[in-house]
């Protein structure tokens, strides 16, 4: 399975935003946003000229697919499954992103980032109804109930997320029990439930041209 291995800081630098892709560091004074807000590359601190319609569309995609940590051929996946809806075609861009599964273990707090949340999912520690589901890119729906396996609740790392559960919000569309560390979709989550800093409609016009 194809991904990106590289520096994820230099992904919030081209963007020129934090994309909270390292978790608590994004916090941190370590952040490179903080640090070094300018595009990375030799001519990152030289790139003043005004982009065009076209460039302005290109970096909103990019940016959605680096926060949801999608390649491009499956974000034009969601893209085309999104248009085949019935509704606005970005929302339900947005929507079908949100409901990936590495995307609602990370909304719960059982995970710190996205990449994490995925690698956690991949390695077989995330149950959805009981079962264990290692797709990241499972879709979860209205009713199921997402879980940390029982056995590994005592890796240290997990343990760690658990523990700091008790000071976790979630998005309305999700309840977060921390008694038994259990996650349940209550709704399909709608635009304003949807906390994320990307204009969809860039992405639509951008797949429009």
């Amino acid at each position: 399975m194809a991904k990106y291995t590289k520096p994820v800081c230099r992904l919030c630098r081209r963007e020129g935003q934090k994309l909270f892709l390292k978790g608590d560091r994004c916090y941190t004074n370590k952040c490179a946003i903080d640090r070094r807000s300018y595009a990375p590359g030799m001519h990152g601190q030289n790139r003043g000229k005004k982009p065009t319609e076209f460039g302005i569309q290109l970096r909103e995609k990019q940016k959605a697919r680096r926060i949801y940590g999608v390649l491009e051929r499956q974000f034009r996946g969601y893209f085309d499954k999104a248009a085949r809806q019935k509704g606005m075609t970005g929302e339900n861009l947005l929507r079908l992103l949100e409901r990936r599964l590495d995307n609602v273990v990370y909304r719960l707090g059982f995970a710190a980032s996205r990449a994490e949340a995925r690698q956690f999912v991949t390695h077989g520690h995330i149950t959805v109804n009981g079962k264990r589901v290692d797709i990241p890119s499972y879709l979860v729906r209205v009713g199921e109930v997402i879980s940390i396996k029982e056995k590994s609740r005592d890796i240290v790392r997990i343990k760690e997320m658990i523990d700091s559960l008790k000071d976790r919000s979630v998005p309305a569309w999700l309840s977060l029990d921390v008694n038994n560390v259990t996650g349940t979709v209550i709704k399909l989550p709608s635009r304003e439930d949807i906390q994320v800093p990307i204009e969809e409609h860039l992405i639509v016009e951008k797949y429009s041209r």
